[in-house]
């Protein structure tokens, strides 16, 4: 492709070469619809704001049925952390070996601190569901997780299974082979497949950034949004680079509004979360959560022993 071509006409011209292929499939855009029926007590709600803190349980059944954001009084939740920030943030422990005395850990960690969600890998679901029950934290699992290579029915059934264990999302690696070959029509299926096994519950697809190139992150955000997954996502953490700004804010371009941008990978300081979230990122993937919103990273970083 051109280099000399702008951003806009770089976007413009992938969009279309996927859009030829996918022309037979019949793709329209999917908005995955929720049923947005309100289940809150209504007559007995006083606006106090403080159902964020003290009833999980309903934040969670208010979340699960479409929310992205829940309002609450100033000053409600623990002092000391950032409370916006760990609101957009998913808790995450993938290694292979994570005992059940880390999971647990995770999962305390994320009550405390009021995380969105924990992340975890799919064999773990119910361990974590089970901790998790009655609050506002969600257990989500990773799908085809991470190289994304296996097949499509089998990411199906893991998806299936994940959320009759209790994810309530689903983090799935897109086909990078798939990609890179341009077999857009493989792509798409394999994502589709997926955000329909998954519903009512969101998608977010990982592309792998640092595997792929300029028109390859282009193209993956394009099939991703026409398959109608909620998100797009930077990287497994598995493959040796992170989420980085310009990623971010080129996924941010393509999918517009229409979608949400998870920054995963590397980001380990309040600082690094700040530029994703500048940059167009709506939820934060890490492992160094509790640094994150406390700035304990940032401080060590700054007396040289980070």
């Amino acid at each position: 492709m051109d280099k000399n071509l702008n951003i806009d006409e770089i976007i413009a011209k992938v969009t279309e070469r996927v859009a030829s292929r996918l022309k037979d499939i019949g793709v329209t855009m999917d908005k995955g619809g929720r049923d947005g029926t309100c289940i809150a007590d209504r007559e007995s709600c006083t606006s106090c704001g403080h159902c964020a803190s003290k009833k999980g349980g309903t934040v969670g059944k208010i979340i699960d049925i479409g929310a992205s954001r829940i309002g609450t009084s100033i000053g409600i939740g623990a002092k000391g952390f950032d409370s916006n920030l760990a609101s957009m943030i998913d808790h995450t422990l993938l290694k292979p070996d994570a005992t059940k005395d880390e999971l647990t850990k995770l999962c305390n960690e994320a009550k405390q601190y009021n995380f969105a969600t924990c992340c975890v890998n799919s064999s773990n679901i119910p361990f974590v569901a089970r901790l998790l029950k009655g609050s506002s934290v969600k257990p989500i699992a990773v799908v085809g997780f991470p190289l994304g290579a296996a097949s499509t029915n089998a990411k199906v059934c893991e998806a299936r299974d994940s959320i009759a264990a209790g994810a309530r999302e689903i983090d799935m690696v897109i086909n990078i082979g798939a990609l890179k070959s341009r077999d857009y029509r493989a792509v798409y299926d394999d994502i589709k497949a997926v955000v329909d096994a998954s519903r009512p519950y969101k998608v977010k697809v990982i592309l792998e950034t640092s595997s792929l190139d300029r028109d390859e992150k282009v193209a993956a955000c394009v099939l991703s949004k026409s398959a109608g997954a909620a998100f797009v996502k930077t990287s497994t953490g598995f493959a040796g680079g992170g989420a980085t700004v310009e990623d971010i804010m080129l996924m941010r371009k393509i999918v517009g509004g229409d979608m949400e941008v998870k920054a995963s990978g590397g980001i380990r300081t309040k600082e690094d979360a700040e530029k994703m979230v500048a940059a167009g990122a709506d939820r934060i993937g890490a492992s160094a959560s509790i640094a994150i919103v406390t700035g304990a990273a940032q401080e060590k970083k700054a007396s040289g022993k980070y």
